[in-house]
């Protein structure tokens, strides 16, 4: 099983990605962005390599304009080095990769310009994935459409336009249940009609249910029938419902116990499990921790090294109990960890809390830094203080002090991103 995560990272150093604005498109605009988002994309996968993290889906900007007559530039050709280069760390490691197309790429649409549209940018997805070596267990995945007052011809066009499709597309695409419109029973008949592997939504489940009322563990298992031995391990999208958010709005994190619950459901162990979340790679970690076969206790000293200065400004105690944890090197306490770990990021921040945390980071200065600097500092924490300035006042401070003096265990740190 691989546990993974969509797009972007957190915490995590040059992995953005660039675009333009249309009217600034040029080709050496586009060539320069395509290098940048190369290079960051290959930055990700190194990072996804040294964390375990074997189940990627890769932005759909990637290449700016990517479907669009605004980049003609042959970007195979010009970067084919790179995009080798990054696809041979991705076979070589047994990375899976994916695309997600966005909501505008919609197949089953009455309108014939947005259809061809839609056919240009899974033709460019399609690319992507070819450009990098890939075979065909890596996967984009689309969301059937719209109903359009007429959901049984809206099923038809989507099917009818799936079959026009280039086979460089049609060998990759994998239908989604979407939490609106097309519900896992629909979208089995559709993936059925295709013979298309279909995409599991647990999420998009729970809003829009099908009138037959099998649990997920149910509804997994009958999806499973549509992947083939050539689509590689089913892939499910799995995410928690934000509480404080309207429904179908992805949280902040994933909840370990909760995810927990879930994948000892599921039997997990045969899934391929993308995580859709707001903090992206630090969920996935998370998970990732918690299922591992592996239970060496260093994988949670690594991530409390990064943790450890965020969860002294928001609970003094949870540090204290986290210390505790890690303690015993034989042991493996990961979701104690990360029980622990959430409930502190969950605390309210205090001010004195947030100020010892910020005093302790500043230790890696104190030897270094000129006296301006401490002037600067104490300043920063007076200000602070006395309710003048926030705490993002302070930690920008001494992130510039951490940039300036290289040093890298804050800078890889989220101290600066919580």
């Amino acid at each position: 099983m691989s546990i993974g995560y969509a797009c972007l990272t957190i915490g995590v150093r040059d992995t953005d990605f660039k675009s333009c604005m249309l009217k600034n498109v040029s080709e050496a605009k586009l060539i320069e962005l395509i290098g940048h988002n190369l290079h960051s994309l290959e930055k990700v996968i190194d990072y996804n390599l040294a964390n375990r993290i074997n189940l990627f889906r890769i932005s759909s900007d990637l290449i700016p304009f990517g479907s669009s007559p605004a980049n003609p530039l042959p970007w195979e050709e010009i970067f084919s080095a790179q995009l080798q280069q990054i696809g041979l760390k991705i076979k070589q490691s047994g990375m899976r990769v994916s695309m997600h197309p966005g909501q505008y790429t919609v197949l089953n649409s009455p309108d014939a310009g947005v259809v061809s549209r839609a056919m240009e940018d899974l033709t460019y997805h399609a690319r992507v994935l070819d450009s990098l070596g890939t075979d065909v267990k890596h996967k984009i995945v689309l969301h059937i459409g719209g109903v359009y007052n007429d959901k049984e011809k809206a099923i038809n066009r989507f099917i009818s336009h799936c079959r026009q499709l280039d086979p460089a597309v049609k060998r990759r695409l994998v239908p989604e249940n979407d939490d609106r419109s097309y519900s896992i029973e629909e979208v089995l008949e559709i993936g059925t009609r295709l013979k298309a592997p279909v995409v599991f939504d647990n999420l998009h489940h729970a809003i829009n249910p099908s009138a037959d009322k099998m649990s997920d563990a149910d509804w997994i298992k009958q999806c499973q029938k549509t992947w083939q031995s050539g689509d590689g391990r089913q892939k499910i999208h799995y995410s928690q419902q934000n509480k404080e958010k309207k429904p179908g709005s992805h949280s902040d994190t994933i909840e370990i116990n909760e995810f927990m619950h879930f994948y000892d459901s599921v039997a997990g162990d045969n899934l391929d499990v993308m995580l859709e979340v707001k903090d992206k790679n630090l969920s996935a970690l998370k998970c990732i921790n918690c299922t591992a076969a592996d239970k060496s206790i260093k994988y949670l000293e690594k991530e409390w090294s990064r943790y450890k200065y965020t969860v002294l400004e928001r609970s003094p105690a949870a540090y204290q109990e986290i210390r505790r944890l890690l303690r015993i090197k034989t042991e493996y306490p990961a979701l104690a960890f990360y029980t622990t770990l959430e409930a502190a990021l969950q605390s309210p921040l205090e001010t004195g809390h947030a100020i010892n945390a910020a005093q302790h980071v500043w230790g890696y200065f104190k030897d270094v830094a000129t006296a301006n600097e401490k002037e600067t500092f104490l300043k920063n924490i007076n200000h602070y203080q006395s309710g003048n300035t926030g705490n993002g006042s302070l930690k920008k401070y001494l992130w510039k002090m951490a940039v300036k003096y290289r040093c890298s265990y804050l800078l890889d740190a989220y101290y600066f991103i919580f």
